[in-house]
């Protein structure tokens, strides 16, 4: 059975979703097609503007450029994307872009200076969950035109803040930083959304795969462009099947029905050892994974409970059975084997300890606490984990699950009591994780911002806040890392979160399967060189 032969698209994509909606076994997937079993409850939105979960991170990627990006070729260096060059004049705070010629939208306008400024123009007016990223360059909807200008085939760009051109350029390559075709994004406004109800359901980018649907909860589908400026991709369509249950993805992989399984639990991922044509490939990643209290829930705001926590959670014991292989034990804010990084590991489940904290502390025990999770390994696990170790201690948690999108939004409306939650950096600098885990402006609630203090309502010590700023204006690298150690250990000190892991992913895919891509987070998975041999 070929899921591809009719030769209209139309056509085309209705076989294959019905193919992709159903559970009866399929023959072997298509040479032209990649066809994925993945979790993606997670999403909220792909408009590149708002996109701000792992899952959307990936399709924004594969959908769209930014003018800097780190691209699959080479994912360890930045490069120039829908920018051929670029110069920086440090005095002035300025970086002028050079866009490359002949690069054309999905819908075949050409790339323009104005779709560069009309992109991040949207980011600012929509301000949504990621545009606190281009903030961070002192942007704002009032001061833009000054901020960013075009002239022919160049963009320039001015920044206020002390930093290096570095963090500029990492600013700029984060999903956020998309460059979408504004004619077309317009050409569909409704009431004001600036295209962005259209762009949830369609694409409107240069990148290497262009969307052919998307139906939230249950599949998406790319297609590749073939007339992207960087070659087209190896592979015709990227299909991406939504299925949250590890063993369900497993089965799907070894029956042929699916060409890769990316949410593999340890124990899935065990029982594939020695099984003919399917291999598994592993991947460090940046997501640190923790849990909150909200400080907004007043039995939750007492310091020895924050202390307290970081001594009932078996780390070891989790990190050595049902994670094993997906997450290593890191309790700081950013993630290991990167510069300035803080690999201590100073807690251990200690009951006794624990104990003491909180009577020491005043903390009235038994204390009972509502735990969001995502309903799917290993977020219901590790929820397990920490029902069962923190009980002794008085403290009980009722587990609420619920998709990734249910999870997440309840998280930024911050109407939650604990949060089981994972975070990864949206540009790869270390100020990235500081901002959201050390950093807090206004803890009012009309005052959003993607970040876990604002998110859980703490507001740091003003003293906290400072250091974070003076970390990100510091000039030289071995200070600056030096400075965002120290701020991870007074966050080990006193915060109203506990990390616990850094995850490790594990890819399961058939043997054919050449050239994929996945780098240390979302924004880092490639579909371009895909093969099938």
């Amino acid at each position: 059975m070929t899921l591809f032969a009719p030769k209209s698209l139309k056509a085309a994509l209705a076989v294959s979703l019905i193919a992709l909606s159903t559970a009866p076994a399929l023959a072997a997937t298509p040479d032209t097609a990649l066809v994925i079993a993945q979790n993606i409850d997670d999403i909220v939105t792909i408009d590149p503007a708002t996109a701000y979960e792992f899952s959307s991170g990936e399709y924004v990627t594969n959908a769209y450029d930014k003018l800097v990006a780190y691209d699959a070729a080479d994912p360890d260096t930045l490069v120039g994307q829908l920018a051929e060059s670029w110069d920086v004049d440090v005095a002035a705070k300025t970086i002028t872009f050079t866009l490359r010629s002949g690069v054309t939208f999905h819908s075949g306008n050409p790339l323009r200076g104005a779709d560069v400024v009309g992109s991040f123009r949207r980011v600012l007016v929509l301000n949504k969950a990621p545009s606190f990223i281009l903030a961070n360059l002192g942007w704002t909807v009032d001061n833009l035109d000054d901020m960013v200008s075009t002239e022919g085939d160049t963009v320039t760009v001015k920044w206020t803040g002390e930093f290096a051109p570095s963090f500029v350029l990492n600013v700029l390559a984060a999903g956020v930083g998309a460059i979408v075709d504004i004619e077309t994004a317009m050409a569909n406004e409704k009431d004001g959304d600036l295209g962005h109800a259209w762009l949830n359901q369609n694409s409107a980018g240069t990148g290497p795969f262009k969307l052919a649907t998307y139906r939230p909860g249950e599949a998406m589908v790319l297609e590749a462009n073939k007339a992207y400026f960087n070659g087209a991709p190896a592979i015709e369509r990227v299909m991406i099947r939504h299925v949250a249950e590890a063993a369900t993805q497993r089965l799907l992989l070894e029956s042929g029905d699916v060409d890769m399984a990316k949410n593999m639990s340890p124990d899935q991922v065990a029982g594939l050892e020695g099984k003919a044509g399917i291999k598994v490939e592993t991947y460090p990643q940046t997501a640190v994974h923790w849990f909150s209290f909200n400080q907004k829930h007043e039995p939750l705001t007492n310091p020895a409970l924050w202390e307290a926590a970081r001594y009932l959670v078996d780390y070891s014991g989790m990190a050595d059975s049902f994670l094993k292989g997906q997450m290593q034990v890191h309790q700081a804010f950013w993630p290991a084997g990167f510069p300035g990084a803080l690999d201590d590991t100073p807690f251990t489940y200690d009951l006794e300890k624990a104990k003491k904290i909180l009577a020491d502390g005043g903390v009235q025990t038994p204390l009972n606490i509502e735990l969001d999770v995502i309903n799917s390994a290993p977020f219901t696990d590790i929820a397990a984990s920490l029902q069962q170790t923190f009980a002794p201690a008085g403290i009980n948690f009722n587990i609420l699950p619920g998709t990734g999108a249910q999870v997440i939004t309840k998280y930024r409306a911050r109407t939650h009591q604990g949060m089981l939650l994972y975070w990864g950096p949206d540009f790869m600098d270390p100020h990235s994780n500081a901002k959201a885990f050390a950093y807090n402006a206004d803890n009012a609630d009309d005052k959003y911002v993607s970040t876990t203090t604002w998110r859980n309502a703490w507001m740091p010590p003003e003293a906290v806040n400072k250091k974070t700023l003076a970390a990100l204006a510091e000039q030289d690298a071995d200070t600056r890392n030096a400075m965002y150690v120290d701020l991870q250990r007074e966050m080990q000190a006193e915060s109203p979160y506990v990390i616990m892991f850094q995850a490790v992913k594990q890819v399961a895919m058939a043997d054919k399967v050449q050239g994929f891509v996945n780098g240390p987070s979302a924004a880092f998975v490639f579909y371009r060189l895909v093969e099938k041999k």
